[in-house]
């Protein structure tokens, strides 16, 4: 098999490679003066089981258009299968109708994924898991949950553990925290919150008693940061003793790191499902753990024609 990477987030296609032990396959990208994409892959791949690696983050639409022409470009130099590595699969948030005349957008790009000749689709919390019906070909959706619980393990001791409370920032995320406080043995509480409108929330109460507590808020995707701060002003207005946050996809638009810099939060630990810019790498409260091993070794059971679900069970 061999591993490309996109320009999206090459430090991640890395370590990848180092987990594989397999080099990055050589490829170049370039840019014309208009911004129109050109890639060439510069090594034989005919017959081959390509890995591309490329999240579609910020600048989303340059981003999509680079795996798409990479895709284009590996299926006319014959290679035999094309995985779609997208640890973070941009445009999830529009997974249904939210009104009159709107786009269902994931939709749209699991047809251009598909149309462009991927053969299969691998990655990293899926904003909602019905999108994985959104592809007519097999899709992967991994959990970053294995590597939070690893890294709450070795940061947080056994008598820490037993006053731990993992709490969803809204109704819609129960289910994912639910499960990574079964792996505690922990209890969970909800934030009810009321959206005003698109990107900004208003907590409104806490569902579940936190007074005395270590909180984490547990969540798919941070992207300005508003609901996330709201939600551990209320938690230490009633009463919890610490507020974190562990959250897969740190989208970070501004002005999340003002805020989270601000905030009564005491850190936010997301993953490198997408490349940071030096301002977020700069912020003393936020923290970033490493999804190479979890994504080398789907990979590598990809390739071997094994079980991914295995590495959940």
């Amino acid at each position: 098999m061999k591993l490309i990477s996109g320009t999206a987030n090459e430090p991640l296609a890395r370590g990848i490679a180092d987990v594989l032990d397999i080099p990055l396959t050589a490829v170049d990208i370039e840019r014309f003066r208009d911004q129109e994409i050109f890639a060439k892959i510069n090594e034989n791949v005919r017959g081959e089981d390509i890995f591309l690696v490329q999240p579609t983050s910020a600048p989303a639409n340059d981003h999509l258009m680079e795996l798409l022409i990479l895709i284009d470009a590996l299926v006319r130099a014959s290679a035999q299968r094309i995985t779609a590595v997208i640890p973070y699969f941009g445009y999830a948030r529009q997974d249904r109708k939210t009104g009159g005349r709107t786009p269902i957008s994931a939709k749209l790009v699991a047809n251009l994924i598909s149309k462009a000749g991927a053969h299969r689709v691998l990655t990293v919390d899926l904003h909602a898991g019905q999108i994985q019906g959104f592809f007519d070909i097999p899709t992967d959706n991994l959990f970053g949950q294995p590597v939070f619980v690893n890294d709450i393990k070795d940061r947080f001791s056994a008598s820490d553990r037993e006053k731990m409370l993992f709490v969803s920032p809204d109704t819609g995320g129960v289910v994912r925290t639910r499960a990574i406080a079964k792996m505690f043995n922990a209890d969970i509480a909800i934030v009810d919150k009321r959206r005003p409108k698109a990107g900004e929330s208003e907590v409104m109460n806490i569902i579940g008693d936190v007074a005395g507590r270590s909180c984490i808020l547990y969540d798919d995707i941070i992207d300005s940061g508003g609901t996330l701060c709201n939600a551990a002003k209320a938690l230490k207005d009633h009463g919890a003793n610490s507020v974190s946050a562990y959250i897969t996809h740190g989208v970070l638009s501004e002005p999340a790191v003002e805020r989270i810099t601000k905030s009564e939060l005491t850190e936010v630990v997301i993953t490198d499902t997408i490349a940071q810019p030096d301002a977020v790498k700069a912020c003393p409260k936020i923290r970033e753990c490493t999804t190479s091993t979890l994504l080398g070794e789907a990979i590598r059971r990809i390739a071997n024609d094994e079980s991914v679900s295995k590495l959940f069970s």
